[in-house]
């Protein structure tokens, strides 16, 4: 087997000799577990900070994956099983069957949804996002940061599915933009580096926003706060903009409480319940076209490290995936 093994902490932005692919006998099959050869693996930007003090060096990093089991000798386990589990980063894993989601293909979607608009890391944080935290609403207006990466291209088109009246994204690029647009069903959308967020958001939605799912922190937190309507909702999932390390400070706090607004940080592992229906909702919109399950894959397990540094520089378009064998 290979893996991927984080060999340095590295300082602000991530290099690939922060990285080292090492081989390894693949792990002989003990009781009460089952080895899974893995089959698409997802780089997120969460691991950015996992490798900061989290994961420790000379081992495989963590995130999600999904396999198929092998040879088991765990209860619940069989050979052809296709799992969903943490241990990515390599192509082989010994896994116990508290550690494994055994997942229900559906004709008609791909398997790499399972960790992209069906995953718990994606797609479902866009769910519980907007249907938990925020409560969205039929007619409301939602802002999306980070509107082109995996959870904001989810979370733009379950807004739309949920009845939003208006979705509007930032993004990174023109070409981002046009992609929201053109391809995902945006309202409008808006380059970040074109101007101060607050706004280029006050001029796509001039009578305010009601719901943001927001994932990126600093500038942008900032700027979905200052748009809040009375009583609007910021369903807060992440701060990329600091992941680096960088300062990223919010000075308009007070208008959460002016305008009887609420900001509120949740982490999905809290809601894995919701799974079954997010499901429900997004299957036969995915079979039918009307959600677009966004991804850039990346082909070869040797490519990983340059899957993850191209999705922390903002290549990717949607969810970012790793390919490892024909599925």
């Amino acid at each position: 087997m290979s893996a991927v093994h984080l060999v340095n902490r590295p300082v602000g932005f991530p290099e690939a000799t922060d990285f080292a692919f090492v081989d390894a006998p693949i792990p002989a099959v003990e009781p009460g577990t089952a080895l899974v050869e893995n089959l698409y693996l997802s780089v997120d930007p969460y691991m950015r900070q996992l490798m900061d003090e989290v994961w420790a060096l000379g081992t495989p990093g963590e995130g999600r994956a999904i396999g198929r089991v092998v040879a088991s000798d765990a209860p619940g386990l069989e050979a052809g099983d296709l799992v969903r589990h943490r241990n990515a980063w390599r192509t082989h894993a010994l896994v116990r069957p508290e550690e494994v989601t055994v997942l229900r293909p559906h004709p008609g979607v791909p398997l790499s949804a399972h960790l992209g608009h069906l995953g718990n890391g994606t797609g479902l944080t866009a769910y519980v996002g907007l249907k938990r935290i925020a409560g969205l609403k039929r007619g409301e207006t939602v802002f999306i940061t980070a509107a082109a990466g995996g959870v904001g291209s989810a979370a733009g088109q379950i807004a739309r599915v949920l009845g939003a009246e208006r979705v509007i994204g930032s993004a990174g690029s023109p070409a981002k933009v046009r992609h929201l647009i053109d391809d995902l069903g945006f309202d409008a959308a808006f380059d970040y580096h074109d101007g101060p967020v607050a706004e280029q958001l006050a001029k796509a939605a001039p009578e305010g926003v009601d719901v943001c799912v927001e994932g990126v922190g600093g500038e942008h937190l900032e700027g979905a706060i200052a748009n809040l309507r009375e009583f609007g909702r910021i369903a807060w999932c992440g701060a990329i903009s600091g992941y680096h390390g960088e300062s990223q400070p919010v000075r308009n706090l007070a208008l959460v409480q002016a305008q009887s607004a609420r900001l509120e940080g949740y982490m999905v592992r809290h809601h894995l319940d919701a799974q079954d229906e997010m499901e429900a909702l997004l299957v036969p919109r995915i079979r039918s076209g009307e959600v677009v399950a966004d991804e850039t894959v990346t082909e070869g397990f040797e490519h990983t490290v340059e899957a993850f540094l191209g999705m922390l520089r903002g290549e990717n378009l949607g969810k970012s995936l790793v390919h490892l064998h024909h599925a």
